[in-house]
């Protein structure tokens, strides 16, 4: 990267200090939003949107709360010019819908947008021209008094024109494109005298449009700048300030919130962000910041993956996995850490019934959103962690691992998604875990246990067993007393020919379900005479045969290991 000294900054920070906006330190409410999804989105597009997909995006993005839409440049398309006849013709715009269409300064374009604006109810005429030091000298030659006389030329045809339909309600909007390469004070004066011309009232206001056209800035300048402008435009309580950020240096979010913080009332951009170059502001994102910091954005995006299909499907572009709050994977977790804390962070949550959110590692609950649980939070592969795995048996299956189980079953799962170098559905870390854990009666399989307990005039403490038990197809009757019942299996166990030599470690047990005739779960840890411990699961209608089929699988589980001899 040898050529990095042929950059340097054309941006103009404000001639005086503008900070105030450092000193808030949260936006309080929703800013008035503007998509241009069909206009500065569709002319991005290597395949623009036929006139049907446009009038189908149009009220999906009414159906999302948008009351401002910007629907094209109609003297510059025929296909534009006819969409916004479809538009008013048909009646498709809600009468809290506001259109809005753009147009240059120039009086053939401006007398053709105001006829293809006929009849509708409410629209906004956005005049724009380019201010910028770099348009000036280089696309232009012009000065800044011809610079000016373009916009206020412009501004009077635009007023003129309007006064011909007095049936609709119109505001003016003005923009000087190219805003982020301006010097302020001529950006300042430009706006003032496009103002001065419109004369905006409390009935009638005036939205002035400072777009970064080109993202030259840090934000905190671009913010000192919507400052600066907000302190130093003519009629400031019946001007709107509008944002239009692009996002050439990936900062288009932060410019955005940053200038609502200065002064902005108003956003300019497109969902998911697209538009030239790099794109627009993500109109989706901004919204939803809004929402986890707990204010209502005014935009319903409560069906996330609606919206992305229906984006994907109007644009032909793809919503990354990782884009924020909209992306496949976004509330996904593979690292064991970021399991383990979700999993407790869920947990406790239901355990307090609270409202509030506080989960770690997820900014907003993935329900808000239209997303679930299942298969968005939690997700497995070689890379996640015992808690995660504990997490999706408990959730999906009911089977709440006992915690020094956990970590076993952890790097069981691991290795299986390593060795075959894929995620692993919750299909398969069950069939997985029940493979190796669950009612594992092979060689081992006691098919018949009664049990009748021990009774003196002393006690009844103690408990004798009736026991068929089948190793390796060898058959035998036994019969033995213990403690309990646990104690009394082992003890017919050891009366058979074979040698069992092991401890108890652990005994937990649990319902699999809420309902009466649910299942029990049942989890053993039982140690051979080296220290090695092997674990067992069983499930049954009853819960003490589940007790000993987890015993009977935690011992075939040692046996795979050491073979029992007679």
């Amino acid at each position: 990267m040898k050529n990095y000294d042929k950059y340097k900054p054309g941006y103009f920070p404000p001639p005086e200090e503008c900070l105030d906006w450092v000193k808030k330190d949260h936006i309080e409410k929703a800013p008035m939003w503007c998509s241009v999804d069909l206009r500065d989105g569709n002319q991005a597009l290597i395949v623009p949107m036929s006139l049907e997909e446009k009038l189908e995006f149009f009220q999906f993005l009414v159906k999302l709360g948008f009351k401002e839409i910007e629907v094209g440049f109609p003297a510059a398309s025929e296909t534009e010019y006819e969409f916004l006849r479809r538009l008013i013709d048909d009646n498709l715009i809600p009468d809290d819908v506001t259109v809005q269409v753009l147009t240059q300064s120039r009086r053939h374009i401006i007398k053709k947008t105001f006829e293809a604006l006929e009849g509708v109810k409410k629209a906004v005429v956005h005049l724009y021209n380019s201010t910028s030091v770099a348009q000036r000298e280089q696309v232009f030659k012009a000065s800044k008094e011809e610079i000016t006389e373009i916009a206020t030329s412009g501004a009077k045809l635009i007023k003129k024109y309007a006064a011909k339909y007095p049936d609709t309600e119109f505001n003016f909007e003005y923009s000087p494109e190219s805003f982020t390469g301006t010097e302020m004070e001529f950006a300042r004066d430009i706006c003032n005298a496009v103002i001065d011309i419109w004369e905006p009232t409390p009935q009638q206001k005036v939205i002035i449009n400072l777009p970064a056209t080109v993202s030259m800035s840090m934000p905190h300048i671009y913010a000192s700048q919507i400052e600066y402008m907000s302190k130093h435009l003519h009629n400031r309580e019946n001007v709107i300030i509008s944002l239009h950020p692009h996002n050439d240096r990936g900062t288009g979010v932060a410019d955005a919130e940053l200038g609502i913080l200065a002064g902005g009332d108003r956003i300019e951009g497109t969902l998911f962000g697209n538009g030239e170059r790099t794109g627009n502001v993500d109109i989706v994102t901004l919204a939803m910041n809004l929402f986890s910091h707990g204010v209502d954005p005014q935009l319903d995006f409560s069906n996330m993956p609606e919206v992305v299909e229906m984006y994907e499907r109007f644009t032909d572009l793809k919503v990354h996995p990782r884009q924020p709050y909209g992306g496949q994977l976004v509330f996904a977790a593979f690292s064991g850490s970021h399991q383990d804390a979700i999993a407790k962070g869920m947990k406790w949550r239901k355990s307090k019934e609270l409202h509030q959110w506080t989960v770690p590692y997820l900014p907003i609950d993935p329900k808000d959103v239209g997303r679930v649980y299942e298969g968005d939070v939690i997700r497995i592969n070689s890379q996640s962690g015992k808690g995660g795995i504990a997490y999706i048996l408990e959730r999906d299956y009911g089977f709440d691992l006992p915690k020094p189980m956990r970590e076993e079953v952890g790097y069981m799962m691991k290795g299986i998604s390593d060795k075959a170098h894929k995620e692993l559905s919750s299909q398969e870390i069950f069939d997985a875990f029940s493979k190796e854990y669950i009612n594992y009666f092979d060689p081992i399989d006691i098919t018949d246990a009664t049990f009748k307990k021990v009774s003196t005039y002393k006690s009844d403490d103690g408990m004798i067993v009736d026991m068929r038990v089948d190793i390796g197809g060898d058959i035998f009757e036994v019969t033995a007393e213990g403690n309990g019942r646990l104690n009394a299996i082992n003890n017919a166990l050891k009366k058979t020919p074979y040698h069992f030599d092991y401890t108890l470690i652990s005994y937990t047990e649990h319902a699999l379900e809420t309902s009466s005739s649910s299942k029990a779960a049942a989890y053993i840890c039982i140690e051979d005479s080296e220290g090695v411990q092997y674990w067992g699961v069983g499930t049954h209608d009853d819960i003490i045969l589940a007790s000993v089929n987890a015993l009977v699988s935690a011992l075939n589980r040692e046996n795979r290991m050491h073979k029992f001899v007679k």
